[in-house]
């Protein structure tokens, strides 16, 4: 449906689509695209969210549903909770879907997976020198092999691997080349790439994707495909994954409302629609069951999705009527970058404090309705007395109570808190050097 609706009107001469000029589709743009879900493993990192393990299975059957690919379904050896949770969903029936757990590249971290059950374990490990120096306090070459030994240990306990590069857009392209060679040599059969902190831009995503493949081998070009993973700090998550895509990238890390730790990661509503309508490029995913899965995600995850948010928001299919009804009616199309009913959503259009006097009444005329000039009067103070009836004093009290207890349901303690809980229970004051308790401080 969705590329018959353009085509018709292309072919009428009414839109130009600059989207559909063969010069304008990039050469590596693969033929199809697989979606990886991280909304376990990144969207609950967003503060206040807590997933049952109903509204887990719930969402994950939908995404199944929906035909995602991959789900991640999270990191068993963070918590016993974790892994209870990750061992129920293993045991659940899926049709579509293939399940991954995360895991750093430790014996005890991938067998916690193992106990699990996963079968397909995603390795996750940096290696650029400011994570090696300040985070793992190890070299490159004991994190090099320490990811080929894991690869390895994961191969021998029956367990398929996806290597993820943590921080990987800020890490030299022939270190990157370097460790995805050995992790594939050592028995990896996908490669992934994370913008871990959304810090690159999408003609530099372009020029590092391609950079990165053209140094790969052959043999891992054609055999291996690589996943990519971008943070919205910027606010460029969608266009970094689009751009990955445009050089040949085949699966998308995404997470439904775009959900995720900070400022989030690469939303699965807009990576999905980009994908299928405006690169028409298959996802697998049934488009129609877009509407349903972030709502349910909205639901479970207790965080309102914004109102303008692209594809899903409550205004983007939404229209005041500021001109003629029946005009803006005849063609949605003319108001709408595509029919909402692609992404299971409709068009609402409504009579409000913008739309004019002479053009009620017009409608009025239209519909054989003859109303008086005092009735004409009631009746644009009614349509008009919501807004001017509201006290915007009061509301606002409420939004900043709503926004209160959001924040008053974060479970988290910052430093200071921790501290003072710690000292509370044990009766013992930390020794901590100057150096942290600033840190901690400013945390």
């Amino acid at each position: 449906m969705r590329k018959t609706i353009f085509k018709k009107l292309e072919a009428q001469g009414l839109i130009a689509n600059y989207n559909r000029l063969r010069k304008n589709l990039p050469p590596k743009l693969p033929e199809r695209i697989f979606i990886w879900d991280e909304t376990f493993r990144e969207g609950i990192k967003a503060p206040t969210v807590y997933l049952t393990y109903v509204e887990q299975v719930k969402l994950a059957k939908l995404m199944d549903e929906s035909g995602v690919a991959i789900i991640n379904v999270g990191f068993p050896a963070l918590s016993e909770e974790e892994k209870r949770n990750v061992s129920r969903i293993v045991n659940e029936s899926f049709e579509h879907t293939k399940l991954t757990a995360s895991a750093e590249p430790a014996k005890a971290s991938i067998d916690a997976c193992l106990e699990c059950g996963i079968k397909e374990i995603t390795l996750e490990t940096p290696i650029n020198g400011l994570n090696l120096q300040y985070r793992h306090k190890i070299t490159k070459k004991q994190a090099l092999q320490r990811i080929v030994d894991s690869v390895t240990y994961c191969k021998d306990h029956g367990a398929n691997v996806n290597f993820l590069l943590m921080d990987g857009t800020r890490t030299a392209i022939e270190d990157i080349i370097e460790v995805f060679q050995q992790a594939t040599a050592a028995g990896a059969t996908r490669l992934g790439l994370a913008d871990s902190v959304g810090f690159i831009r999408p003609l530099s995503m372009k020029y590092l994707m391609s950079h990165v493949r053209d140094g790969l081998s052959d043999s891992i070009k054609k055999k291996v495909p690589i996943s990519i993973h971008c943070h919205n700090d910027f606010g460029l998550a969608s266009a970094n994954t689009l751009a990955a895509m445009e050089e040949g990238v085949s699966y998308v890390h995404t997470c439904i409302a775009g959900f995720g730790e900070r400022a989030g990661i690469a939303p699965f509503e807009e990576v999905v629609t980009c994908a299928e309508l405006l690169y028409n490029i298959d996802t697998g995913i049934d488009l129609g069951k877009i509407s349903r899965l972030s709502q349910t995600a909205e639901k479970a995850f207790a965080l309102p999705i914004q109102f303008h948010k692209p594809i899903i928001g409550e205004n983007i299919f939404a229209h005041e009527v500021e001109d003629d009804v029946e005009e803006m009616m005849a063609h949605p199309l003319v108001f709408e970058p595509f029919p909402p009913e692609i992404v299971g959503r409709e068009t609402t259009v409504f009579i409000g404090r913008n739309t004019g006097q002479n053009l009620i009444q017009e409608m009025l005329e239209k519909a054989g309705i003859r109303a008086s000039p005092r009735q004409m009067d009631e009746l644009f103070r009614r349509i008009k007395g919501p807004h001017e009836g509201l006290d915007k004093g009061e509301a606002q009290m409420t939004y900043y109570q709503v926004k209160k207890l959001m924040k008053e349901l974060q479970k988290g303690y910052t430093m200071d808190e921790f501290w003072r809980l710690v000292e509370q229970v044990t009766r013992q004051k930390p020794k901590m050097s100057s150096d942290k308790k600033t840190s901690s401080s400013s945390s």
